[in-house]
C-alpha cells in the first residue's frame, strides 16, 4: 500500500490546493486513491469524498494511540495510493509546543515519506536555510521531497540545483502563483452544489498545473509501500452486529454535515441502522426511529429555514419529550435550544429542548482539543474519558455541567454538556474511537427505548 504525507512549514502554505490537485491528477491515471486528513478537521475529508469522489477520513493521534491509528489507517483501505494531508506546520502538535499529534508524529506512526509544500514567494537562498532546519528536526529521515509554491519557472530552475546539491533533497516540482486556483480549507464546507462545480473546475485546473510543473513519477517512486504494524479490529464494538438493527436518524443536509466516518462506522458495528434525514427539507423524523444523532455543521447559516420547518421542529421536540435517546454535537446542540441567532443577527426559535439561547461571539469559544469525563456515568464506564474538539464562535446561555472537560496541555478545565440516561448534548465534537463503549452504550440505549418508536 503506497502512501505519502503532504505537509508544510505552516498553515497557508498552499497544501490544500496542492493536495486536491494531487488527488485529481492521480485519479486521472486510473489509480484508486484514498485520502486522510491529519487532525480533527471535518471539511477537507468531506470535500474529498463528495466533490473529488475519493474515500476520506481523519487520523488523529490525540484521539487515538499509535496502534489504533495504524488500525484505522488500514481499515477498509483498498486504495493503490493513500494521500495524507497534514495540519498546520509539520512539527506543530499539542499546544503548538509538542510533537505529539503533529503531522510529523502521524508520518512516523505510518512510516510514510513526507513531501513538503513550501510557500517560496519572496524568498531566495533563504529557502535553503529554512529547509535545512526542517531536515535537522527530521530524526526519522522522512522528508523525501519538496514542492516550491508560488514561484516562477525561471526561479525554480535556478534554485532547484542549489537545494539538491547542498541538502541532498529532491525538489520534485513547483506550483506557480495563481490566485484564481487558490482553494482555502475554510471555504470547502461552505459551498452549495453550483459552487462545488466551480471548485471542482479549480481542482482540475490545479491538477493540470501539477502534471506540467511537478514530477509525479518521482513522487510515486518516493512513496512508501512497506507495511506498518497492523492491529486487529475492535471486536468489542461489533457485539450488536447480529441483533435486530436499531434505527438511528442522523441529521445530514446543508446545515448538519460534520461527521467522522469512523464514528458512523462504529455505530453501525454496534448494531445501528443509520437513516439520514434533513431538518431543513423533511417534515418529520424517519419512520421507526429509535435514536437521534444531530451532528455539527452550519445551522446559523440556515437558521431561518430551520425555524420555518415547524413540522420538523415539532417532530423532534415531541420525540425528545417522549424520551428518545439522542446525541447532539455543536451545531446540533445549538439547534436544540429555545432560540439561536442566525448569521443575519436575528434570533430564531428552535426545538426548545435546552432552555436557553445561542448567540455569536467575537472570538472562538473554548477552541481546541479536550478530554471529557461524565460526573455520573451514563454512556461511559466509571473513570473513562472520551476525547473531542471544539471550534465555534457561538456560545450558549446554558452549556450544561454534567461533564468535566480538560485541555491536554496546561491546567485548564471546565464544566460542560447536558447528559442523562438517554441524552448527551454539548458543543464538543466527539471522536467515538477514543472510547468505543460510548457508541455501544448509545446504540444499546436506543434499542431499549420502551416508548413506541416513531
Amino acid at each position: 500500500m503506497k502512501r505519502f504525507v503532504l505537509a508544510a512549514p505552516k498553515s497557508g502554505s498552499g497544501k490544500t490546493t496542492i493536495t486536491c490537485g494531487m488527488i485529481a491528477a492521480l485519479k486521472k491515471r486510473d489509480l484508486k486513491v484514498q485520502s486522510f486528513k491529519c487532525g480533527p478537521d471535518y471539511i477537507d475529508p468531506m470535500f474529498h469524498r463528495e466533490v473529488l469522489g475519493v474515500p476520506s477520513k481523519n487520523l488523529d493521534l490525540f484521539f487515538t494511540d499509535e496502534e489504533k491509528t495504524r488500525q484505522l489507517f488500514y481499515r477498509d483501505n483498498r486504495a493503490d495510493i493513500s494521500v495524507i494531508e497534514g495540519v498546520m506546520g509539520l512539527y506543530d502538535g499539542l499546544g503548538g509546543i509538542s510533537e505529539e499529534a503533529s503531522t510529523y508524529h502521524l508520518a512516523k506512526t505510518l512510516e510514510a515519506p513526507i513531501i513538503l509544500v513550501v510557500d517560496a514567494h519572496g524568498m531566495g537562498r533563504s529557502l535553503v536555510a529554512e529547509l535545512k532546519g526542517f531536515l535537522e528536526y527530521d530524526t526519522a529521515h522522512l522528508i523525501q521531497g519538496v514542492i516550491l509554491n508560488k514561484i516562477t519557472k525561471g526561479f525554480f530552475e535556478l534554485i532547484k540545483p542549489v537545494i539538491e546539491k547542498e541538502l541532498q533533497l529532491s525538489v520534485v516540482g513547483f506550483f506557480p502563483k495563481q490566485e484564481n486556483l487558490a482553494i482555502e480549507s475554510r471555504h470547502l464546507g461552505l459551498t452549495m452544489p453550483g459552487e462545488q462545480e466551480q471548485l471542482l473546475e479549480k481542482v482540475n485546473q490545479a491538477a493540470e498545473v501539477l502534471e506540467e510543473c511537478v514530477n509525479l513519477e518521482s513522487i510515486l517512486q518516493l512513496m512508501s509501500e512497506e507495511p506498518v504494524e497492523k492491529e486487529a479490529g475492535n471486536e468489542d464494538a461489533k457485539s450488536g452486529k447480529n441483533k435486530q438493527p436499531v434505527r438511528i436518524a442522523v441529521a445530514r443536509d446543508e446545515a448538519f454535515c460534520f461527521y467522522y466516518e469512523d464514528n458512523l462506522r462504529l455505530l453501525k458495528e454496534a448494531g445501528a441502522e443509520l437513516v439520514f434525514f434533513s431538518p431543513i427539507h423533511d417534515e418529520k423524523l424517519p419512520e421507526g426511529t429509535k435514536g437521534l444523532l444531530l451532528g455539527g455543521g452550519y445551522p446559523e447559516l440556515f437558521a431561518k429555514e430551520l425555524a420555518e420547518n415547524l413540522s420538523m421542529l415539532r417532530s423532534i421536540r415531541q420525540a425528545i419529550e417522549n424520551g428518545i435517546p439522542s446525541l447532539a454535537e455543536c451545531g446540533g446542540f445549538m439547534y436544540l435550544h429555545e432560540s439561536m441567532m442566525g448569521e443575519d443577527g436575528k434570533n430564531y426559535e428552535m426545538v426548545g429542548a435546552v432552555k436557553g439561547s445561542c448567540e455569536k461571539k467575537q472570538r472562538l469559544i473554548r477552541f481546541g482539543y479536550a478530554s471529557f469525563e461524565e460526573k455520573n456515568p451514563c454512556f461511559m464506564p466509571q473513570g473513562s474519558l472520551i476525547k473531542g474538539h471544539e471550534f465555534h464562535y457561538y456560545d450558549s446561555t446554558d452549556n450544561g455541567a454534567a461533564v468535566r472537560a480538560k485541555k491536554p496541555t496546561g491546567n485548564r478545565s471546565w464544566e460542560a454538556c447536558h447528559v442523562g440516561e438517554n441524552h448527551w448534548w454539548g458543543f464538543p465534537h466527539l471522536y467515538y474511537e477514543s472510547c468505543p463503549e460510548f457508541a455501544q452504550q448509545f446504540v444499546t440505549v436506543c434499542g431499549s427505548w420502551k416508548t413506541k418508536s416513531l
